[in-house]
């Protein structure tokens, strides 16, 4: 090694590198990665709060598309302003202020275990376990009664989870709308019950019969009798259309909300 060399700095003699040497490329390649993810992170974190809001207003705008209130003259955040949120006990069907509604979707993204229970059977799908407390909302009419009553659902159908609401009378049993808001199911076959015409075969439609049974269900034909409770199955998504039968039956059920609908249907809910 030359005297001019020996007396260059580590900085120098990287930069009289060859160009394709693989101390130069290496270097190179983890200071651009390094740079990139910097950059990427910097911009998650700046952006989280515009994700958030983003999704809060996506889950307000199909709270108010389902319970068949939205105008899109309103803004979405003011027109929700009418409905009233509250976390509630599955087990009892009574509304608990154990938690703070404000950071109660946290708990629940979280999977955290305060709110967490397992399934000794899962229909529905929804990996052998789920929330204890569910967040509802209630609409009023002009009178302070129950207007209507919008539920979050989930469960499994071909190839993914849908996530939806459905929305209830004040009577607890009559359907007024039900939708998803999320999904993977595939394009022109399971991601059909995205179709407005399939939506609006569950309006009107009867979660319960007159013995208090559970008899709301999606099928390829329904019988002469019972009409009312009964929704056209998805043509070519039977796995879908079975899906959405299984979730919407077992949200409605004992496990799900069936011990607060109880309750709605005696008039005990405020």
């Amino acid at each position: 090694m030359s005297d001019v060399q020996e007396h260059k700095g580590p900085i120098r003699r990287f930069l009289d590198l060859p160009p394709d040497s693989i101390a130069k490329t290496v270097t190179v390649a983890v200071g651009l990665c390094l740079v990139a993810s910097i950059v990427v992170s910097a911009a998650a974190v700046s952006l989280r709060p515009v994700q958030e809001e983003n999704a809060t207003r996506d889950m307000r705008l199909n709270v108010l598309q389902v319970a068949g209130v939205y105008d899109e003259t309103v803004p979405v955040n003011d027109a929700f302003e009418a409905f009233e949120p509250h976390v509630l006990d599955l087990s009892t069907g009574e509304f608990t202020e154990d938690f703070d509604i404000d950071s109660f979707g946290d708990l629940a993204a979280a999977d955290d275990p305060a709110i967490i229970r397992a399934l000794d059977e899962d229909p529905a799908g929804l990996g052998g376990s789920m929330e204890a407390f569910r967040m509802v909302y209630i609409l009023r009419d002009d009178a302070g009664g129950i207007d209507k009553v919008v539920l979050p659902i989930e469960g499994y159908g071909l190839w993914s989870t849908l996530y939806g609401f459905i929305a209830l009378e004040g009577n607890g049993n009559d359907i007024f709308g039900l939708q998803f808001y999320q999904h993977g199911e595939t394009p022109g076959l399971g991601a059909e019950v995205d179709n407005p015409r399939w939506r609006a075969l569950w309006n009107g439609k009867k979660l319960f019969a007159e013995d208090g049974d559970l008899a709301i269900t999606v099928a390829k034909s329904a019988p002469p009798e019972g009409q009312e409770y009964y929704v056209d199955a998805l043509a070519g998504a039977t796995l879908t259309s079975r899906g959405v039968h299984n979730l919407v039956r077992f949200w409605m059920g004992e496990t799900g909300y069936g011990a607060f609908l109880e309750r709605l249907q005696a008039g005990e809910i405020d």
